[in-house]
């Protein structure tokens, strides 16, 4: 009789798979308690001089100082030793936008921008475009709100959540509301940040299970399914200019109900064969997903579909080669912006951090200046399309000779 061949090496068993995981969330642990604050809450440090205080606010230095001097804003901290400015806050620029009424929202009849950044590929930067896009339009004075659908949970990572700590699946996430008899609007989940102007729904491991549970219920109730999301994001819009969906990485239920919820689309793509030709797929699954759904629960309009790039290298002459044959094929459908492959991303990822949120020596690089550069190029081209849809913006627009 044969023996059975066995292999040379160990087996490994659900235990050794579990002191993984322990071992992993002992990582986390240990890099929140470098990074974070004291508590372990996520703080942010940056602050602007009067210059960019006045830039950002949209008067002048002498203005800023009037409003102080007046008692319509409160007196700056100064540091004792030099009597200097500290510099402001993100909440402190925001309550110069209040007083001069500079503030950005759009008018009370306006559509919130609901934006998916949506591609059924994982690694195409889809986390590290909602997170920079987030603060970006936090930055100019906008209302945001962040949803992470992603059971990863990276985007709740970066806003200084431990999904599997602070977060609870059967409170804290979008799981409870697609439960028939659950919550009746989406605000129970809405966390704070440590950035003013933004909110978070966040995410965790048990989307992954949930994922499960609403494919087997898609047969009996679709459309219960595919516009609960939108109709909870109708429950919240009015506290928020911009609403940012971030999905998962592929074609399931929840993305499904995120393509019926948003009202505009973001399509990261990266400038390699691979990916494009991903990109390629899941534009011809969009057009058909979309016509499923339309028969489902009606059809379902954009204000706009852009196709970003994503992690180009200028150096890779097969990047460059894709990025114009994708400018060639989608002339009308690219954003100008390019989102360049940059080392300061992936550093600031490395710490729980974006790009926005780096201080002191590490913002003053050159390497830093550019990277900024891009992804202030990318906010600015996703805001103007975003103050297009707004009927209140048209005339400062058509006077900013942008319209």
């Amino acid at each position: 009789m044969t023996d059975t061949p066995t292999s040379a090496l160990p087996p490994i068993a659900h235990e050794e798979l579990s002191a993984l995981s322990r071992r992993a969330g002992l990582v986390i642990e240990r890099l929140r308690e470098r990074v974070f604050a004291p508590g372990g809450r996520k703080r942010l440090e940056v602050t602007f001089n009067v210059r960019t205080a006045a830039e950002m606010v949209g008067r002048t230095e002498k203005s800023i100082r009037e409003a102080e001097a007046d008692g319509r804003l409160p007196q700056p901290e100064k540091d004792p030793a030099t009597g200097r400015r500290l510099g402001y806050s993100l909440s402190d620029i925001n309550r110069m936008r209040a007083v001069f009424g500079t503030a950005p929202h759009r008018g009370p009849d306006d559509p919130p921008l609901v934006l998916a950044v949506q591609n059924f590929k994982g690694g195409v930067g889809k986390s590290t475009v909602t997170c920079h896009l987030a603060q970006y339009f936090a930055l100019k004075g906008y209302r945001v709100c962040v949803i992470d659908c992603d059971s990863q949970a990276s985007t709740t990572a970066v806003f200084g959540f431990n999904p599997d700590i602070d977060v609870n699946e059967e409170e804290d996430t979008l799981y409870p509301f697609f439960r028939h008899g659950g919550p009746a609007t989406l605000r129970y989940a809405l966390r704070a940040t440590c950035w003013p102007g933004i909110a978070l729904i966040p995410a965790n491991l048990g989307l992954y299970d949930a994922e499960y549970e609403f494919a087997a219920r898609m047969a009996r109730e679709p459309v219960f399914l595919l516009d609960r999301l939108r109709e909870g994001v109708a429950t919240i819009a009015d506290a928020f200019d911009v609403v940012l969906l971030d999905p998962p990485p592929a074609l399931g239920m929840l993305s499904l109900s995120v393509l019926r919820a948003a009202n505009a689309l973001l399509i990261p793509t990266p400038p390699s064969n691979i990916d494009f030709a991903s990109t390629a797929h899941f534009l011809r699954m969009l057009d058909s997903t979309l016509s499923e759904l339309a028969r489902h629960g009606g059809a379902r309009d954009y204000s706009f579909v852009k196709i970003l790039a994503t992690k180009m290298d200028d150096q890779k002459s097969a990047h460059q080669a894709i990025k114009r044959m994708m400018d060639a094929v989608f002339p009308q459908d690219m954003l100008a912006a390019v989102l360049k492959d940059s080392a300061e991303i992936d550093n600031a990822a490395t710490n729980l951090a974006t790009v926005y949120e780096l201080t002191g020596a590490a913002a003053r690089t050159e390497t830093h200046r550019r990277c900024r550069a891009y992804l202030d190029a990318m906010g600015r081209e996703v805001e103007l399309l975003a103050r297009k849809t707004w009927p209140s913006h048209h005339k400062s627009l058509r006077k900013e000779g942008l319209l």
